[in-house]
C-alpha cells in the first residue's frame, strides 16, 4: 500500500459514465489504460511532444500524458475506442486511414485519429498546408506522412459523401 490518498475520479468516456479511485497525480493516459482498461491510448514520449496519447476532452484534443485524471472529472473523454460506432463500424477517419495506408506501424495512430477527427470537425476541407499544420503536433516515427495526409483528405471526402460528422 502506497499510503497516498486516492480520489474518486468520474468522467464520461466514449459515451459511458466511468469512475475509479486514483491518486491525485495519476495521469489521464494511465487512468484510461490502467484504471479503466482502455489500452487504445498509447504513451510515447511522456512529455507531450509526440502526440501518441492524444484524446478528445469535450471534443478538443489534449495530451493525456500531460493531463492529471482528476482535472478530467466531469468532462467527456473520447479515446480511439470511442471513434467507431457502437456496432463497431469504423468512423470515416478510421476507414480513410485504413484505406490509404495511413496506419503505418500503428503506434501513433490513436493520437492521429483523435487529432484528425477534431481537425475535420473544425475544418471539413483542409488544404495540404492546413492538414500539415493540423497534424504537426503528432509525430510518426515511420515518417509516413504522405499516406497520413492522403488519409485526411480521403476522410474529408468520406465525411462529405456520407453526411456523417467526424
Amino acid at each position: 500500500m502506497s499510503g497516498k490518498p486516492t480520489f474518486e475520479i468520474a468522467m464520461t468516456v466514449n459515451g459511458v459514465r466511468r469512475s475509479a479511485r486514483a491518486p491525485a497525480r495519476r495521469l489521464l493516459s494511465d487512468f484510461l489504460r490502467h484504471d479503466l482498461g482502455l489500452t487504445g491510448t498509447h504513451v510515447g514520449c511522456e512529455h507531450g511532444v509526440c502526440g501518441c496519447c492524444t484524446v478528445l476532452m469535450d471534443g478538443e484534443p489534449v495530451r493525456s500524458c500531460l493531463t492529471f485524471a482528476v482535472t478530467a472529472t466531469g468532462h467527456e473523454i473520447t479515446t480511439v475506442e470511442g471513434l467507431a460506432s457502437e456496432d463497431g463500424e469504423l468512423s470515416p477517419v478510421q476507414r480513410a486511414f485504413q484505406e490509404c495506408h495511413g496506419l503505418q506501424c500503428g503506434f501513433c495512430t490513436p493520437g492521429f485519429l483523435c487529432t484528425v477527427t477534431a481537425l475535420l470537425r473544425d475544418n471539413p476541407r483542409p488544404t495540404d498546408e492546413e492538414v500539415l499544420e493540423g497534424i504537426s503536433g503528432n509525430l510518426c516515427r515511420c515518417t509516413g506522412y504522405q499516406n497520413i495526409v492522403k488519409s485526411v483528405h480521403r476522410a474529408a471526402d468520406l465525411i462529405a459523401e456520407s453526411g456523417e460528422t467526424p
